[in-house]
């Protein structure tokens, strides 16, 4: 069952409560483990949950947060990326990963 937050600092906390405890940095091309320093390719991870918020004083303040996994790696964390006009440029597939969740 999908969990509801009513902000981003809530659902952080309580992913890594729930043993997402990996810090995940998004780059152009994969995700990386910065305590691994190990690079996630869109096929060595998944996508288990993610939330998304909008700014209180401005709606296109937005960001969205990602529980992600990786077996192969041994990784599960968190990932906090900013959508909308503020969000960077990836690869494609990068994009087409993210957006199957969006």
């Amino acid at each position: 069952m999908q969990r509801a937050y009513d902000t981003l600092s809530q659902a952080v906390n309580d992913l890594q409560a729930r043993g997402y405890t990996d810090e995940l940095t998004l780059h152009d091309e994969c995700v990386i483990c910065n305590g691994s320093n190990t690079s996630l390719h869109p096929d060595d991870f998944t996508i288990d949950e993610f939330h998304r918020f909008e700014g209180d004083s401005n709606p296109s303040d937005e960001s969205i947060v990602y529980a992600i996994s990786s077996g192969k790696h041994g990784v599960k964390g968190v990932l906090v990326n900013a959508f909308g006009p503020r969000a960077g440029s990836l690869n494609q597939a990068m994009v087409a990963k993210l957006a199957t969740h969006r």
